[in-house]
């Protein structure tokens, strides 16, 4: 998410909808009444999917009353996910229409949208009121956003004293220039990549506090051997959100990322922290 246009149209194609219906048909799921399950390959649109999801979510202590923020809430997986987990009401955020559209739509679906909403708009510059939500998470979304101290000052603005903050990101290792396009640019020019000391500077500066700030580089790896390792014995691999968002560049861009892992020019990194009292 960023104020230029060319990111949220990297991401939203048009004909996102679609694409997603037959990709549920083709695994034997009903398009119109798709279950959690079905959707979890589909929805969880960052960095292993669902398993990072599930990973954020068991280092947090979450009430029935609590209101989550996702900064970068893409077609919804996360925020679904919150909701289900915790029961508590979550607001995502996301800059690309598309996105939000089809968002809005699969929680409608899944009978979700009393407790899970939708709004449009920038991270940078959102539309809530100074300190409304008790914890917020955003997963792989500051790689487009070139003012990381403006995202975060403004994450800062709208929690409570004493939230959390969940990052899920990729980070700039010490290896060489990662290859593009990847999931979140198309070129060099429209990704941000930050190196986890910079990240970890920029959110102290802000305000917050950096409780742990974990390098998973190892584990993404794993995860990556996992789903190739599906794909040779004929199955389907658990993540393929970026196949229905990317249709035309999905084997491209994992080439890529799988390189600057292996390279050392990309280093996925999680990152919890608090805003003080």
């Amino acid at each position: 998410m960023t104020a230029k246009p060319n990111v949220a149209a990297h991401y939203g194609k048009g004909g996102l909808m679609a694409r997603l219906r037959s990709a549920l048909a083709s695994d034997g799921a009903d398009p119109d009444r798709p279950t959690v399950e079905a959707l979890t390959p589909y929805d969880q649109f960052h960095g292993r999917g669902i398993e990072a999801t599930e990973e954020i979510a068991a280092e947090l202590s979450i009430a029935k009353t609590d209101h989550i923020l996702d900064v970068g809430s893409g077609i919804g997986g996360p925020a679904r996910y919150f909701a289900r987990r915790f029961g508590c009401p979550v607001t995502g955020i996301d800059l690309t229409p598309e996105f939000c559209d089809v968002a809005r739509a699969l929680t409608r679906t899944l009978g979700l949208d009393e407790r899970v909403r939708f709004v449009e708009g920038n991270a940078l510059q959102m539309a809530f009121v100074p300190r409304t939500f008790d914890g917020a998470c955003s997963m792989n979304v500051a790689m487009n956003i070139s003012d990381k101290q403006g995202l975060y000052r403004e994450i800062h603005r709208v929690l409570k004293p004493g939230a959390w903050l969940a990052l899920s990101e990729v980070a700039r290792g010490p290896g060489p220039e990662p290859d593009y396009p990847t999931p979140w640019a198309e070129t060099a020019a429209a990704s941000f990549l930050a190196t986890p000391e910079e990240t970890r500077q920029r959110l102290e500066a802000c305000g917050f506090a950096v409780l742990t700030l974990k390098d998973m580089l190892q584990e993404t790896r794993a995860y990556g051997a996992r789903l190739r390792a599906a794909v040779e014995r004929g199955e389907k691999p658990a993540h393929r959100a970026v196949g229905i968002i990317h249709p035309d560049e999905a084997q491209a861009m994992a080439a890529n990322v799988g390189r600057g892992l292996n390279s050392g020019a990309l280093i996925p990194i999680e990152v919890f922290c608090r805003k003080p009292r």
